[in-house]
């Protein structure tokens, strides 16, 4: 856990991206809604059994175990969007696809390729959105564009303790063979509903398997992350941005 894909975010922050355009940035395309970056990444971001107690302890475990031990990720995922039905119009849907990576804390990088080739990119201090096709590179200083997003929640928390502080985490039962925790905002500003993870459990620790974010006008954007590499070794560079010659950059 964006215009350019945004973290994790999580925008729908909703999303990274999402939050870019309230903060009154003008983008020639939509935004692309991450659930807000790295969301993304998110992005960070977690069970059907006998009794509600055992759901409840198998989804926040899982939650623990990816934020404290899976310090790095990777993966490509898709992305689909569908707004709201109105006058009982069908809801629209959107799709694009790209690649994620990120690492504790604060760093990560989206990479959107379609439909638009866009990327998000977090230093760990600034957050970097880039459109290629405009050439227009928007900057934001990370601690404001990921405050209560779910990129806060997968590429910055450390323990469940901090995320406490911001969101009420509840178990919900076992879907699409993931471990799921829904995150719900404490404080009540219009843009984020709720969102949710899907975790899965692989050899070398928990995996995250899908981001699922419902923003304040009904919007939903779901994140399904494949062939996610646990703890993989990620150089420096891959989160460090330069603005390509010529680009138009706008600070916020």
């Amino acid at each position: 856990m964006t215009t350019a894909g945004g973290c994790f975010l999580s925008h729908t922050a909703w999303m990274i991206q999402y939050q870019f355009a309230v903060a009154g940035v003008a983008l020639k395309r939509p935004a692309l809604s991450l659930a807000k970056c790295f969301g993304a990444l998110a992005l960070c971001a977690l069970a059907s059994v006998a009794s509600a107690q055992t759901v409840a302890s198998q989804g926040l475990e899982s939650l623990e175990n990816f934020v404290k031990n899976t310090k790095t990720g990777s993966a490509s995922f898709t992305q689909i969007v569908t707004s709201p039905s109105r006058d009982g119009q069908t809801p629209k849907t959107k799709s694009s696809s790209g690649s994620f990576e990120f690492s504790r804390p604060n760093r990560f990088r989206f990479i959107y390729k379609n439909p638009f080739e866009q990327s998000i990119v977090s230093d760990g201090q600034t957050l970097w959105l880039h459109d290629v096709g405009l050439n227009q590179v928007t900057t934001s200083k990370l601690a404001k564009a990921l405050n209560g997003t779910p990129a806060a929640m997968i590429a910055s928390a450390t323990d469940i303790k901090g995320m406490q502080a911001e969101f009420v985490l509840k178990a919900l039962p076992d879907k699409d063979g993931f471990q799921w925790v829904q995150a719900t905002p404490k404080t009540k500003d219009g843009q984020l509903q709720s969102f949710s993870m899907g975790f899965k459990s692989t050899d070398k620790g928990q995996a995250l398997a899908s981001l699922e974010i419902l923003d304040g006008l009904g919007q939903r954007s779901v994140m399904l992350f494949n062939q996610f590499e646990v703890n993989p070794v990620l150089p420096d560079s891959v989160f460090k941005f330069t603005p390509p010659a010529g680009a138009d950059v706008i600070k916020q």
